[in-house]
């Protein structure tokens, strides 16, 4: 069975700051200064919880989609409604394979129930396609020299402003907090090959339409179909994926694929079975409660009840934090919700770096069982870090910080008890 090659999909992510530009990696342009839109991850960013603040790791200035709280400023809110303009585009060239809303169908409604399941309800997707016919771009797709990684110029530039001229007189751009651009399949190569699919996020140097920049915009172009049966379930997910970086997510892939998260977040694998997010980001996009996670900064033992992702309500996550840009994160996955694709049901551990660009490694998930070879026999799921949580009797140690995690049990609903020391 052919799996994908391995990804490097650069996200051009500027994250403005008040009165500053970032020069940033080299598929990054310059961000412009100018008045930023409110922060994504409300809650976790709310006043009056003194007792979270050392485990609220710090966002660090210069790095490209900061694992750090609050998200930076021009990313696109993550609770409450969210208005997602998705535009079909096709070329002369590569005239659109089906009809556009038989494209916009593959991505929908399974992108916006995705996001339902996984904010709990706090972050109403509401995709929109005003306009339901394949709009013709003016020029070939090999005239416009789109390649893996492009910035918004020149080629992007130029594709958006064509797609801004095609659309405007049917579309206010300014009713929209994100836009899907859903190119047709059969252009450019196949995602197995080449992946095109690609997001502009914060970025407020994009071209303008109806007053607004286009500064949260994902492409979406070929079909992530491995061959294996699966795409009619799984192929939407290349959409979400992208969006997380509208809503300021990193990408936790590197360059040797899912090997520092795996399976255990759709912003390291978006191919083959569903998976949900790592509660370190569902805290950080507003989806949980500060009274959901505990912060242990303090030296001593303590014990700690936590409930699965998956299931609404209860506490979620303990953060143990070493620094102010780093810390281990505790969570409890299982089989149910946006988490099908699990095969070992316990306790997660993984570290959470603040000061890590997107796509180098922010998050790195300790594997309970080395070398296993891992659980599961899913199509393109990272295996070796499929069984990665903490059983009961199971213990995570980090000598270098004196740092001890002990799963002590598991009662009848699945909240699982843990013993967490720091010396």
């Amino acid at each position: 069975m052919q799996h994908p090659r391995r990804r490097i999909r650069r996200p051009v992510a500027l994250a403005a700051t008040t009165a500053l530009s970032l020069t940033l990696l080299a598929s990054a342009s310059t961000t412009l200064p100018g008045p930023a839109p409110a922060s994504a991850g409300p809650v976790a960013a709310a006043p009056g919880s003194a007792q979270l603040g050392p485990c609220r790791i710090t966002t660090t200035l210069g790095v490209q989609m900061s694992e750090g709280l609050p998200t930076a400023p021009g990313y696109v809110r993550s609770t409450g409604q969210v208005r997602a303009l998705n535009l079909m585009i096709d070329f002369p060239d590569s005239p659109g394979d089906g009809t556009a809303m038989s494209r916009f169908r593959e991505f929908f409604p399974q992108t916006a129930d995705w996001f339902r399941i996984s904010s709990y309800g706090r972050l109403r997707y509401a995709a929109e396609a005003p306009i339901p016919d394949w709009l013709r771009m003016p020029k070939a797709f090999s005239a416009y020299g789109i390649e893996r990684g492009s910035p918004y110029e020149p080629g992007y530039r130029s594709l958006v402003e064509d797609i801004v001229k095609a659309a405007d007189r049917r579309v206010d751009f300014s009713a929209y907090d994100l836009v899907n651009i859903l190119v047709t399949p059969n252009a450019g190569p196949s995602a197995l090959d080449t992946v095109l699919s690609v997001t502009f996020s914060g970025n407020d140097e994009a071209p303008y339409a109806d007053g607004v920049p286009l500064a949260n915009t994902s492409f979406v172009y070929s079909r992530q179909d491995d061959g294996s049966g699966s795409f009619a379930e799984t192929g939407y997910r290349v959409l979400p994926h992208e969006n997380g970086h509208v809503f300021g997510l990193p990408d936790l892939y590197t360059s040797d694929g899912g090997g520092t998260v795996g399976h255990w977040d759709i912003m390291s694998e978006d191919w083959g079975a569903n998976n949900d997010l790592l509660g370190w980001h569902k805290w950080k996009l507003g989806w949980l409660d500060n009274d959901q996670i505990s912060c242990v900064s303090g030296t001593g033992t303590g014990d700690y009840s936590l409930t699965p992702l998956a299931v609404a309500g209860g506490p979620k996550l303990a953060f143990v934090p070493l620094s102010g840009t780093s810390g281990y994160a505790v969570e409890v996955r299982s089989k149910g919700g946006n988490d099908e694709a699990v095969c070992e049901q316990g306790v997660l551990v993984y570290r959470v770096e603040s000061d890590v660009d997107t796509g180098h490694g922010p998050v790195t998930v300790s594997d309970s069982e080395h070398a296993s070879g891992g659980c599961t026999r899913r199509a393109n799921v990272h295996a070796e870090l499929s069984d990665a949580p903490y059983r009961p009797g199971e213990t995570f140690t980090d000598r270098a910080n004196g740092i001890r995690i002990n799963v002590l049990d598991e009662d009848a609903n699945g909240t699982y008890r843990v013993r967490i020391t720091r010396n």
